[in-house]
């Protein structure tokens, strides 16, 4: 085993959605364990008071994972905020973010990650949810690699795609 995956959903989604399904096969086609923490009971809150409890419930998540072991993290939409999140306050390998807000609506604190940490994004030129602008100007800042596709926020047309891209991410993170 390569190490751990942990595969974090978007809001009014779950577990076995396609985005994360899709990941989570080609994480455990490489040889990686993989454990997508269900968020379904959290998100009745609305975004700003579904965040913590779902930054919580990740982080614990990762804390159950055996010390020593690699850890990358990923996520869509949502599950992208609370992922970037938990790799600033966790020691972790990698993170894979799809359709990234840069901050919730009510939410103090916006979208971030540990500077230098290897990162793939992917986002829609047409997302309707979260500005393309605003994560330009993020993969800008912290130099990450950014793959924006002519989609929308569901990126629909490009899970294939996303699914190829943390495929590399993961083989970078298992050298």
């Amino acid at each position: 085993m390569k190490g751990w995956a942990i595969l974090s959903h978007g809001l009014e989604s779950g577990p076995q959605a396609t985005k994360v399904g899709a990941l989570a096969a080609v994480a455990e086609s490489l040889g990686w364990k993989t454990l997508r923490p269900d968020y379904r009971d959290l998100d009745a809150r609305g975004l700003a008071d579904a965040a913590a409890p779902r930054l919580r419930r990740l982080l614990d998540a990762i804390d159950a994972i055996p010390a020593g072991q690699r850890i990358v993290l990923a996520g869509s939409s949502f599950g992208a905020f609370v992922t970037g999140l938990a790799a600033c306050e966790r020691a972790v390998a990698a993170a894979c973010l799809l359709a990234t807000p840069m901050h919730l609506p009510g939410y103090p604190r916006p979208f971030a990650l540990p500077h230098g940490m290897p990162a793939v994004l992917l986002h829609g030129w047409d997302d309707e949810l979260c500005p393309v602008a605003e994560v330009l100007a993020f993969a800008r800042r912290e130099r990450c690699m950014l793959t924006v596709v002519a989609d929308s926020h569901r990126l629909e047309r490009h899970v294939a795609l996303a699914a190829r891209q943390f495929g590399l991410l993961l083989e970078q993170a298992g050298a």
